[in-house]
């Protein structure tokens, strides 16, 4: 389907077209439906459904064996917090498309079931032995940072001992996915300091990939770094919300931390 298809289709998409479109025979209409009720959290029984299914779709398939579908079902799942689609998403870590294994480990992360915790950390089990990364691990074969970064999320203190050998990760976006799963696991500053450290690297796209980890572990002292760093200002905007939550989390109940007054003085200056 071409962009102006999928103009139109927004425009005049309705909720049960879209379930209907998940189900039948154009493909393009398919992919475009699942990604629909992803982006719009339509959390009707049959769109939750609808996107199981699609989950072990054969039929939308890449000549490079991707499975297009599968990928857009899998992160859609993720949105619209029904559990049900926990174990189908965890079969998915099997697949043999990255994207679609990328996709279900970001996604289960999002529904914080910790009935994939076993799954996730097998993952890493099989690239890691006696503290060091084994071959297989030195490459990027497995989505590792959305395991790591789901392990954090999920508070699986138990994956410390697997995730320290990916502070070393040859790939540096990996490495800051350990550090961020670190620093949540631990709350050891240590781990907040080295990806601070990071934002100087040269790489846009690994400074944004820092944006999203220092915004989403809260880390206060990132406040202006992130202020400073040399990214889109909308980008340093969301990490500074992450961190302004957190502190309004931590404020006592009748005003706000200091922590919180310093990093709305950083977003106003940002706007």
């Amino acid at each position: 389907m071409n962009d102006e298809s999928a103009i139109q289709a927004n425009e005049t998409l309705t909720i049960a077209q879209a379930i209907e479109n998940l189900d039948g025979e154009d493909l393009g209409l398919r992919v475009y439906a699942a990604w629909w009720l992803g982006k719009f959290r339509v959390r009707e029984t049959a769109a939750v459904t609808g996107l199981i299914a699609a989950l072990k779709d054969e039929a939308d398939r890449t000549p490079e064996g991707g499975y297009p579908l599968r990928r857009n079902a899998a992160r859609a799942l993720g949105k619209l917090t029904d559990l049900q689609a926990v174990p189908a998403l965890i079969e998915c870590l099997n697949c043999s498309d990255f994207y679609v294994r990328e996709a279900a480990a970001q996604s289960l992360e999002m529904l914080g079931d910790p009935a994939c915790i076993p799954h996730l950390l097998q993952i890493l089990t099989a690239s890691v032995r006696d503290g060091k990364l084994l071959p297989q691990g030195e490459d990027f074969s497995q989505p590792y940072d959305s395991v790591l970064e789901a392990l954090g999320t999920l508070g699986v203190t138990a994956a410390v001992p697997l995730i320290k050998p990916f502070l070393e990760h040859p790939i540096p976006r990996i490495q800051y996915a350990g550090l961020r799963s670190m620093y949540q696991l631990t709350q050891d500053d240590a781990y907040g300091d080295r990806l601070v450290q990071a934002l100087s690297n040269g790489d846009l796209q690994l400074r944004r990939a820092l944006l999203s980890d220092l915004g989403a572990i809260g880390y206060l002292p990132a406040a202006i770094p992130i202020s400073q760093s040399h990214a889109e200002n909308s980008l340093k905007l969301i990490a500074l919300k992450g961190i302004l939550e957190n502190q309004i989390m931590l404020s006592p109940f009748d005003r706000l931390s200091d922590g919180a007054v310093q990093v709305m003085q950083l977003m106003d200056e940002l706007l």
